[in-house]
């Protein structure tokens, strides 16, 4: 068996929790005008956790911390693999912006999640992302 790489992506929550930052692709010309999660490969000798901060930092500019695996592993293309943590900014952190690979962010509410066309390799990390946001945003009554 190959040796998997991991690709980490965010799901970037706003700070009420109650909606996910999505980013428009710029490059490679494939996938250029398509959404994803945004994030990127973890490097040897890093976590992947630190890994989605470092990839927040160079790609849209912010202090963001890790909070929690999204459980799942979704292949792409051999040898990669995704895996989705969600995250948030730290507090004091610029807004997020597209510095690298996207030419446009939005966040989007739980109503307008599927306005954008995802890439295929996301959905189903979107899907469970919007699992937790509605989990967050309507708490089961006890």
């Amino acid at each position: 068996m190959s040796e998997r790489i991991v690709v980490v992506g965010a799901a970037l929550l706003d700070a009420d929790g109650g909606r996910l930052l999505a980013a428009r692709r710029s490059a490679p010309p494939e996938l250029a005008g398509r959404w994803e999660l945004p994030g990127g490969k973890v490097e040897p000798g890093e976590t992947p956790e630190a890994a989605l901060v470092r990839e927040l930092r160079e790609e849209l500019g912010v202090a963001a911390e890790a909070i929690a695996r999204i459980p799942g592993e979704w292949p792409l293309r051999q040898p990669y693999v995704l895996w989705v943590f969600t995250a948030r900014l730290r507090p004091g952190s610029e807004a997020p912006r597209p510095l690298q690979d996207h030419d446009e962010l939005r966040w989007l509410t739980p109503a307008e999640i599927w306005d954008v066309d995802w890439l295929d390799q996301d959905v189903p990390a979107v899907r469970e992302a919007l699992a937790l946001i509605d989990a967050t945003a309507h708490p089961r009554a006890r």
